[in-house]
């Protein structure tokens, strides 16, 4: 996946995503729910619902960015949430408001790489990704370490935007991602690339039945793809083979 946050930089894309969420890190919150209308919170419910009946004790929130993910998957109880991100500044945000919450107990954060994540092999009973796998930087190698630390049978969550297909609201959307969202982006975050990026890695990442191809492909199998609002945002389910 080629789209970066700036088009100029030296860096990784890696490098880059990290820059760019420590750049907007002190007002990500606000846009997410102002850009999302709140819907994202309707959709995080809906991908724990479809993890409620693993009964997951151990979950890695991946990406986790300010935490989102893992205070909602507290909801199934589990012993303990690890969630790992790349910016050290989302990572801050989201431990003050898991400190806030009293879950310091119970959801951990550490700054770690997706595509070499630093946990032994079958860790985990469940991982889930919220709007972070469109920000790997080599998609399958992150599925794969993913994977890899899960325990045989293992579930796997992804939260993540898509394609709407049908044409009136597809147009209506993409002119509010292209145009809208971008302007609101720069006006609050102050960063100019940041909202650019973001329509411009939905459009090139490989979603719906691409997605689960994929997911089969690095060794996934019961894999389901969950469109959510008129397609806006997809859930998929994946799991480990048992053997």
């Amino acid at each position: 996946m080629s789209a970066v946050p700036y088009k100029n930089s030296a860096l990784s894309k890696k490098g880059q995503v990290e820059e760019m969420f420590d750049s907007i890190s002190h007002r990500y919150d606000l846009l997410n729910h102002l850009l999302s209308v709140n819907i994202d919170k309707l959709w995080r419910k809906k991908a724990i619902k479809l993890l409620a009946p693993h009964h997951p004790e151990k979950i890695l929130d991946i990406a986790t960015g300010t935490a989102d993910f893992a205070l909602a998957a507290t909801r199934l109880n589990p012993k303990k949430i690890t969630g790992i991100d790349l910016s050290e500044g989302m990572l801050k945000i989201g431990r003050q408001k898991i400190e806030k919450k009293g879950l310091t107990g119970s959801i951990e954060l550490l700054k770690a790489d997706s595509e070499a994540l630093p946990f032994d092999d079958a860790t985990f009973d469940a991982a889930v990704v919220g709007f972070g796998v469109r920000n790997f930087e080599n998609l399958e190698k992150g599925l794969s370490e993913i994977q890899r630390v899960l325990k045989p049978g293992g579930v796997f969550i992804v939260l993540e935007f898509s394609r709407p297909r049908k044409a009136f609201f597809k147009q209506l959307y993409f002119f509010y991602f292209n145009n809208i969202l971008p302007m609101l982006g720069r006006l609050v975050s102050k960063d100019n690339s940041a909202y650019t990026y973001l329509p411009e890695s939905v459009r090139e990442f490989p979603d719906g039945d691409d997605f689960v191809s994929i997911l089969e492909k690095t060794g996934y199998h019961k894999c389901s793809w969950h469109p959510q609002t008129f397609g806006i945002a997809s859930i998929y389910k994946a799991q480990k083979p048992e053997n």
